[in-house]
């Protein structure tokens, strides 16, 4: 007879990188900028659509070290328009005012 034991574990809180600080935090804490399979950059409010992702902090000055150093550009593999960049800027100052 086997006999099993009670599980007292959390469930794990998943966590990415930012891109701009290059801290660990939990997805919720940030931003998801997204390369979809028809090469556009679109912002990904959900978290779930497919394609492949870059994270940011909720942070104006995340965003200006991802612009200055072009982490998101490598992250992304390929180059971010400057209206991506405005849009960012524009959900920073979004959420700001919050």
């Amino acid at each position: 007879m086997k006999t099993t034991k009670s599980k007292t574990t959390r469930n794990k809180i998943p966590m990415r990188q930012c891109t701009g600080c290059r801290e660990m935090k939990s997805k919720k804490e940030m931003i998801r900028v997204l390369k979809t399979t028809d090469d556009q950059i679109v912002l990904d409010t959900t978290g779930k659509q497919n394609g492949r992702g870059a994270y940011l902090c909720f942070s104006r000055d995340c965003l200006e070290k991802a612009m200055k150093n072009h982490s998101l550009e490598r992250s992304l593999k390929t180059t971010v328009p400057d209206d991506v960049y405005r849009r960012l800027e524009k959900e920073m100052e979004e959420i700001e005012k919050q």
